[in-house]
């Protein structure tokens, strides 16, 4: 079990691309205050761990109710989700800053940067592919840690801009977009292979 909450863990906070998100943060919050900056971090923590929570266990009847099976909704996903890390790679995941002093917590903070459609993807086949009540509790645990990390990073992104650069952020998101491509590719091959198999 410490293998699958360690396995599922590390799958999901690379996909939510965090340093991509901590990058698209300060961008977005560039004119907020230190204060304002920990309220949106905590509004994006929340609002990723609902959506996601909500997407992870509810998947498969999602799938039931439109008549798509896993391995089918697994090419889709991976592919969605391999086309994101490569936009990352190639640096052209970029986010213009707000103009105004918008909300930007749950749009787009939340969704579509940090749980975009490969995001959602790639949770709603990793949901649907637990078949027992202690492996979907442990996976849920991870999700839960995982999303607290990412809300963890937020909290401190003033602290990681001034320590790592933007330059050392880019570094980082292009490496966690090489992550995130292997994982897309390992979850489209899957598919495909109990597809054809």
């Amino acid at each position: 079990m410490l293998t699958l909450f360690i396995n599922v863990f590390l799958k999901i906070f690379m996909i939510f691309t965090p340093f991509f998100v901590i990058s698209a943060f300060l961008a977005l919050t560039k004119d907020y205050s230190n204060a304002e900056r920990q309220r949106t971090g905590i509004k994006v923590t929340f609002a990723v761990g609902l959506t996601c929570f909500a997407v992870f266990l509810f998947g498969t009847y999602i799938f039931d109710l439109f008549g798509i099976t896993l391995d089918a909704f697994r090419i889709g996903a991976g592919a969605v989700l391999f086309l994101s890390a490569v936009a990352m790679i190639q640096g052209r995941a970029a986010v213009a800053p707000q103009d105004a002093k918008e909300d930007v917590a749950v749009v787009p903070l939340a969704i579509p940067i940090t749980v975009g459609p490969g995001t959602i993807g790639a949770l709603m086949v990793m949901g649907a592919g637990l078949q027992t009540a202690p492996e979907k509790i442990v996976a849920s645990l991870a999700l839960f840690c995982a999303v607290l990390a990412v809300g963890g990073l937020l909290s401190a992104a003033g602290r990681l801009e001034r320590l790592l650069g933007q330059q050392g952020l880019a570094i980082l998101t292009k490496l966690t977009g090489l992550f995130v491509s292997a994982i897309a590719a390992q979850i489209f091959f899957t598919g495909l292979k109990n597809f054809l198999g």
